[in-house]
């Protein structure tokens, strides 16, 4: 059976009477080969200008920036979005620009999109929409507009260009005429849905946008196919037109609050700018009081402007109920948190009331510990898009409360910093998103109300609520389970969770508590948000940053942990006194992965030694002898408390020991930094034969 380590404290415990035991020797052709393990790590992106050998950024570290002008109409009675948006694309990469590829992600409902072919099985006919209906492209040539000659591949658009856009300096501006249906649940990321008070409509990937160019790849044009986004930086100012009885909630800062909001409403924000409790900006008696809109009849268009962003989402109903409150942040600026939700999410055991808390808690909680947030609002709105982020504002589901819905706020908002702050490339990397967000996840859970919902526990980490570790350990030992660096349009969806989720947010605990230790991790994780705060890393920048501020080679770890889904299968299996009455323990590493342990020995007097077992250990060894100083009689080895009878292991190994074997509980062995559950105890086997 394979093991894997997860504590401060790491050994399954065998109670043994001391006599001589002797080790076998370990097999030749054993799992764990020491060159293997340990061989240089081949990064997959070279050390260059553009990317330093520490992961920073390089001192020619370059890339594009696009600003976008929006104006749209949704018309609710036909379920269509109609807009005209202006592209300012900068180039400042030493390469002339022949051509521009654009993200079409509304062709993705169409019934011949390539993604109908990569589900487990193929959407429902009727569930499409046509896709974008590109009305024209045009470039802006000597002071005027001109249709200049586009091709769209599925979710993609090249748009050629006449003349080439110049390296370093170039600057152009493109304007695109278009309109589509919206996708009714089957959105998935953008969708809308009935409620008994009106429609609520969910807005994402509601514009063509820019596909980055940049170092690694120049135009990377990965369909959408059902993993996430890869967009610049940029202003984007958008103006959404809707009719008057509906309340529209964005990214960014509502621009034009005096036209869209009344009287009382824009008192109410006011106060709420100064409030850390929440205030109710439209509650819900007042969701059916014509009263509660400024205007009868006709529309109204919402203005908002959001800067430094690369993208922007806009939930829009005339059912939402709407509060708010202040956000603290750690320079002394203030921001405001925000839900908007129907009556239906305050009723029965949903408690939408309580969202506005969590999503201030959460912003002011990461940007205490990694790093500040930079926009004036952080919403939630309510809706069937089950979970969904986007800067500023996520879709979360709408009939939740208590621990559930404090863990997918927490982890939607999360995303914020993860890709929206640093910016991954998810459609390649999605590990670097929802792996980072996930094990921030772990401790803001820790840090909520004193550990109110502690210990997290979802469909992103330990969903079985038990011991993270003894969860994984399945899809370790899963021949069919992907590495965490494969493709994320790849990865089948019973592995999606488990790899790019648990498995890389355990990595992160791992590396934390485990290797390096929370000062040294944090400081080194730290240094690689602020280096790469609005930018774009690649999975190498982030292997670097660690190995290079955390002061550690740590090849073996990405390798196995990352690269590889090896196992980790350490064993006693000998313990004997040596001629100097000193006690030897012979450890055994009997598979690929290596991580660091502490054996734990028990006196007869009660007292208790422990030896950490470094990972160096393995560099030249198979199995080692750790020597324990101590003139007293040894009466265990293993840990200290939590001991349970393990059956399988006490009749096996009765004989051999001459005792009972037991394994650590894992429900028993946390403390400290550990309470929240994140690393169970790892186990070692137990191999003892007679000398």
């Amino acid at each position: 059976m394979k093991f894997i380590t997860r504590s401060l404290h790491c050994l399954a415990g065998l109670l043994v009477a001391i006599a001589a035991y002797a080790a076998p020797p370990v097999k030749s052709d054993a799992q764990f080969k020491p060159l293997q393990t340990f061989a240089p790590f081949q990064f997959q992106h070279p050390v260059n200008r553009y990317r330093s050998a520490n992961g920073s950024p390089g001192p020619d570290y370059w890339q594009n920036r696009v600003d976008y002008q929006i104006e749209a109409t949704l018309d609710p009675d036909s379920k269509t979005l109609s807009g005209t948006v202006l592209i300012d694309y900068a180039n400042q990469s030493p390469d002339a620009l022949h051509s521009l590829w654009l993200q079409l992600d509304q062709n993705r409902y169409r019934t011949d999109a390539r993604s109908n072919f990569t589900r487990d099985k193929m959407p429902e006919l009727e569930n499409h929409t046509d896709g974008y209906d590109i009305k024209s492209v045009e470039l802006e040539q000597g002071g005027a507009f001109k249709p200049v000659h586009y091709q769209v591949s599925d979710t993609r658009m090249r748009v050629d260009l006449p003349d080439a856009l110049a390296p370093q300096s170039g600057k152009l501006r493109l304007r695109i005429t278009y309109s589509y249906t919206l996708p009714g649940r089957f959105g998935g990321r953008t969708d809308w849905y009935n409620t008994r008070n009106g429609d609520v409509y969910e807005v994402a990937q509601w514009f063509p946008r820019l596909c980055v160019y940049d170092d690694l790849r120049g135009w990377d044009t990965l369909p959408f196919l059902n993993s996430e986004f890869y967009l610049e930086y940029g202003d984007i100012d958008y103006r959404v037109t809707v009719p008057a009885d509906m309340i529209l909630v964005g990214s960014g800062e509502l621009v034009n609050p005096q036209e869209v909001l009344t009287a009382t409403q824009q008192q109410r924000l006011a106060k709420a700018r100064k409030s850390d409790k929440t205030v109710m900006i439209r509650s819900a008696a007042e969701v059916t009081e014509a009263s509660s809109r400024p205007r009868q009849g006709g529309t109204l268009t919402w203005h908002f402007r959001m800067h430094d962003t690369r993208d922007v989402a806009f939930g829009a109903s005339k059912a939402y109920v709407w509060d708010a409150a202040r956000i603290n942040l750690p320079s002394g600026k203030t921001a405001m948190a925000m839900s908007a939700y129907p009556v239906e999410s305050i009723e029965g055991d949903s408690r939408w009331q309580d969202s506005t808390q969590f999503v201030k808690h959460t912003v002011e909680y990461y940007s205490r510990r990694w790093l500040e947030y930079p926009w004036p609002n952080a919403i939630a709105e309510a809706g069937v898009a089950g979970g969904m982020e986007y800067p500023g504002i996520v879709f979360d589901w709408w009939k939740l409360g208590g621990k559930k819905l404090y863990g997918l706020t927490t982890h939607e908002i999360g995303h914020n910093w993860f890709p929206m702050i640093v910016g991954s490339n998810e459609r390649r990397d999605a590990w670097m998103d929802e792996g980072f967000n996930t094990f921030v996840n772990v401790r803001a859970t820790l840090d909520y109300d004193g550990g109110k919902f502690v210990p997290k526990s979802d469909s992103e980490y330990a969903p079985g609520g038990g011991n993270p570790v003894e969860e994984i350990l399945p899809t370790l030992a899963d021949p069919d389970a992907p590495p965490i660096l494969t493709r994320p349009d790849a990865i089948a969806e019973k592995y999606r969770h488990p790899v790019t989720y648990f498995k890389a947010a355990l990595g992160m605990v791992l590396l934390r508590e485990q290797i390096l230790g929370p000062e040294r991790f944090d400081k080194a994780f730290r240094q690689y948000i602020e280096a790469w705060a609005f930018k774009h890393p690649s999975p190498s920048d982030f292997f670097r940053t660690m190995d290079s501020a955390a002061g550690e080679d740590l090849s073996w770890f990405w390798r196995g942990w990352y690269r590889h889904n090896w196992q980790f299968d350490m064993a006693v299996t000998g313990v004997r006194h040596d001629e100097s009455g000193q006690l030897a323990v012979t450890v055994a590493n009997l598979d690929k992965l290596v991580l660091p342990a502490t054996l734990q020995i028990e006196w007869s007097d009660g007292s208790k030694t422990r030896v950490r077992i470094p990972v160096a250990t393995w560099l030249q060894h198979h199995q080692f002898d750790v020597m324990v100083p101590g003139d007293k009689k040894a009466v265990s080895v293993g840990p200290a408390q939590g001991r349970r009878p393990e059956p399988a292991i006490t009749e096996q190994r009765r004989d051999d020991a001459g005792s009972l074997a037991s394994l650590l509980d894992p429900a028993s062995a946390l403390a400290g930094a550990m309470q929240e559950r994140a690393m169970p105890p790892m186990r070692f086997r137990v191999r003892l034969s007679r000398a």
